[in-house]
């Protein structure tokens, strides 16, 4: 497990779904659904009421209208509505999520909130101590910065937002202790470790487990380097069950536990992607030698539709871009998953790419909008 981004971020991941628990140690991040039409499970968040007018679904996305006027677009924009609200001045609800699509982002909102989320990436203070075993917390801060970026990956891929729970940020900030005094990765930890706890041990059991600090390791794993067989962390960050979650960090310089399984999320995407449709920052993509580009695009779905036999073809601007196919094993994040690496390209802003995945029982087609969020 080496080094990320120049530190010694290394993450593994929590091998389940939110069905299944088990374990396995690797070094990378995550990523997330988006569908191709069709209604789903109702997206969260309000969106600010309008007088009678077909509006936008609020922090999560998805079609519907909105009571007391239809909801125009929340912070995060989403999928136009598609009734008319009643008038008045009220707040309208986010409508029902459909099974695809990056929803109305346009590409100026997308910059607007890689720009917004990302302006404090501090990792935040902690008042634990590794020498005396003692447990503490991250500070406010560094826990809502995590989240926040979270949030952000989830909804570029048309995903509701998730929060965090207290006894699940305790699991996750026990572990997180665990980790840093121990400097090793373990989602099984023995009595021996340094700082061991039960909580501590049930915390590792059931999280994305880094070797960096909480912020940092977000946007890792959505690259996940080093899990390329699974994409076990990204297809969990962007699973339809995600939620609640935990957030545990031992701050700058120190390791840090996201704990997920058992979540109770129902976003109702019968497909997800990364890259999503829609417009995506080329810096998210990753830079160096961790890129999507090496690690890979990935497609996950429900049981519903199986990748057994899919094939996929990738175009751009009227041309075949060639990519290589593989299965992805585990059951992360959704049942199925197929990994599409880029084959001597490497796409840039500006440019557009049309996925088409046949072979399956509902096919599935996206684009996805390179856009410069400098």
């Amino acid at each position: 497990m080496g080094p990320i981004a120049g530190s010694r971020l290394r993450t593994i991941i929590a091998m389940a779904v939110f069905l299944v628990i088990a374990a396995s140690c690797a070094t990378s991040e995550n990523g997330g659904p988006s569908g191709s039409g069709g209604s789903g499970s109702g997206g969260s968040g309000p969106g600010a009421g309008g007088a009678g007018t077909a509006g936008t679904a609020g922090t999560t996305g998805g079609t519907g209208s909105g009571n007391a006027g239809t909801g125009i677009a929340g912070t995060s924009g989403g999928a136009a509505g598609t009734g008319s609200g009643n008038a008045g001045t009220g707040t309208g609800n986010a409508g029902t999520t459909g099974a695809g699509g990056g929803g109305a982002r346009s590409a100026d909102a997308t910059c607007a909130r890689w720009k917004a989320d990302r302006a404090n990436l501090a990792e935040g203070t902690w008042s634990g101590n590794v020498a005396s075993c003692t447990v503490g917390d991250i500070s406010a801060d560094g826990r809502a910065n995590a989240l926040r970026l979270f949030n952000m990956y989830r909804w570029f891929a048309d995903l509701p937002a998730v929060v965090t729970e207290a006894s699940r940020d305790a699991q996750a900030q026990a572990c997180a202790l665990m980790m840093d005094a121990n400097d090793m990765l373990s989602h099984e930890p023995p009595t021996t470790w340094l700082c061991y706890t039960d909580i501590g041990a049930m915390g590792a059991s059931t999280s994305n487990i880094s070797g960096g600090p909480g912020v940092s390791s977000v946007a890792a794993y959505l690259i996940d380097t080093g899990n390329e067989t699974t994409f076990g962390h990204r297809r969990i960050v962007l699973s339809n069950r995600l939620g609640p979650i935990g957030l545990g960090s031992t701050g700058q310089g120190g390791a840090s536990c996201m704990q997920n399984i058992g979540g109770t999320g129902n976003a109702g995407k019968m497909w997800v992607a990364w890259p999503p449709p829609g417009p995506f920052p080329m810096q998210a993509y990753g830079s160096g030698s961790r890129t999507l580009s090496q690690t890979g695009w990935s497609v996950q779905t429900t049981r519903s539709i199986s990748l057994t036999s899919a094939t996929v073809t990738v175009t751009s601007g009227g041309a075949d871009r060639p990519v290589t196919l593989s299965q992805l094993t585990g059951s992360y994040g959704e049942s199925n998953a197929i990994r599409l690496v880029p084959m001597g390209w490497t796409p840039a802003a500006g440019q557009s790419f049309t996925v088409t995945v046949s072979g399956v029982s509902i096919p599935i087609s996206y684009t996805i909008d390179f856009v410069d969020c400098p």
